[in-house]
């Protein structure tokens, strides 16, 4: 077990790039060790980033903040421990970054475009591109993984969805690729401003919407826009601005779930071919379970901040107001807890959370977040993709298997990959 006292989760490329074995050792010591621990803040190009953070990484602790919004505020940023400027928040974040009366407004108008309805409207077109993928990757034989297969489906669906031609489909990847990965290389060159990047890929989306929106507003059709620009609650509607941030965080969000728990399922049933055989034994029986610990294991958002609106004790440790928390999902979802692994007959066999099993049940994973109103608004949405992908891909190419290790995002809030060498006729990932 390593010395908490070694452990620095705020460095990139020491702690975010060890293998992920040592990742979780880290984590498994700073729950085991009394209160919770305090990290200075991450080297950033943000001008004023604040002070550091408590790192909630137990299970109980990262439910109980999610549970208690009017504490546990997200209003002043979620999805950095840095401070960043309110016009940033307000344009990236949407309603990520807001707390009540706010955010249960905004959430209440978007809502309308998951509806069960819209979703189950959903489900032929999902099953088309899912065969597009596999006859692509059969064909193929071999095949760069994440753009192939992995980053396909959700794009084509959020695009589809909110009313974005098919030639724009390239346009909107590579800016939420350079949103989600500003920090990594692969995405934003050595060098470059952060924040630079990040607003023009930003503005062009958001410019992209809103051309979308006026031309809806005019002549609805029957996608999500549409129902966006037109809908109202209590006499209120989105402005043309929270519609733009809205679509941000759709596309950057609702990318990225689907996209890295695909790339780390491969790269699971690669590394361990008794489950992969499980669920090939049962399909219909293992699949929903199979999707969620899929979900669990790659825990895709590591981690979401909140700020104290007033002094709490948790986990023994008096918080102050005012002091940023960062809700580790990541480590909460090996909490051994809430995770022990049960044999066939459903007696425990061991207290595990590592394992990967795909017939792991219960399975109260916070993949999606924690409970409360910050609670993933297209998490069934998430659910059918995985479902319907993998259904194809274990139907039509059951040997489909990594053949190399994955280059992993640099990131310490998403649990990404970017690229992951994929052969339709089995293979030797190796998972560090």
């Amino acid at each position: 077990m390593p010395d908490t006292t070694t452990i620095d989760l705020s460095d990139l490329d020491g702690f975010w790039a060890a293998p992920i074995r040592e990742r979780a050792a880290a984590f498994a010591a700073l729950r085991e060790a009394p209160g919770i621990a305090w990290f200075e803040q991450p080297v950033t190009q943000v001008p004023d980033p604040g002070p550091g953070y408590y790192a909630l990484t137990r299970y109980d602790e990262v439910v109980e903040a999610s549970r208690t919004p009017g504490v546990f505020r997200s209003g002043p940023g979620a999805t950095s421990v840095a401070d960043m400027p309110p016009e940033f928040l307000e344009f990236f974040g949407s309603m990520i970054n807001t707390d009540d009366p706010r955010h249960a407004r905004l959430r209440r108008i978007v809502s309308r475009g998951f509806t069960p309805r819209r979703l189950a409207g959903l489900q032929e077109s999902l099953e088309r591109t899912a065969s597009e993928i596999v006859d692509d990757l059969l064909a193929a034989g071999e095949c760069e993984g994440v753009e192939t297969i992995s980053a396909r489906l959700p794009l084509s669906t959020i695009c589809e969805m909110m009313g974005i031609p098919q030639s724009h489909h390239r346009f909107v990847y590579d800016r939420t690729n350079v949103i989600l990965g500003v920090g990594d290389p692969d995405y934003v060159p050595e060098g470059a401003d952060m924040v630079t990047a990040l607003l023009t890929a930003g503005g062009e989306l958001a410019a992209l919407m809103r051309e979308l929106g006026e031309a809806r507003r005019a002549d609805p059709t029957d996608d999500v826009t549409s129902a966006l620009v037109n809908a109202e609650i209590d006499g209120e509607g989105l402005t043309p601005d929270e519609l733009a941030s809205f679509f941000v965080l759709l596309v950057v969000a609702g990318n990225e779930t689907t996209r890295n728990a695909t790339s780390w399922g491969l790269q699971l049933l690669t590394e361990h071919p008794e489950q992969r055989a499980a669920w090939l034994a049962d399909p219909e029986g293992v699949t929903p379970t199979a999707i969620e610990e899929i979900v669990r294991w790659s825990s895709p958002v590591i981690y979401m901040r909140r700020t104290l609106a007033e002094p709490v004790v948790l986990g023994g440790t008096e918080l102050p107001a005012g002091a940023k928390t960062a809700l580790f999902y990541w480590s909460a979802n090996r909490d051994p807890d809430h995770f022990p692994r049960h044999g066939a007959d459903g007696a425990r066999v061991n207290a595990s959370p590592e394992d990967f099993d795909v017939r792991r049940s219960p399975n109260p994973h916070l993949g999606f977040g924690g409970p409360g109103p910050h609670f993933c608004l297209g998490a069934h949405l998430a659910r059918r993709q995985l479902i319907t992908l993998f259904t194809e891909l274990l139907r039509r190419a059951p040997r489909v298997a990594t053949t190399g290790e994955p280059r992993r995002l640099r990131s310490m809030f998403i649990n990404g990959i970017t690229r992951l060498p994929v052969t339709a006729d089995g293979g030797n990932g190796v998972l560090a």
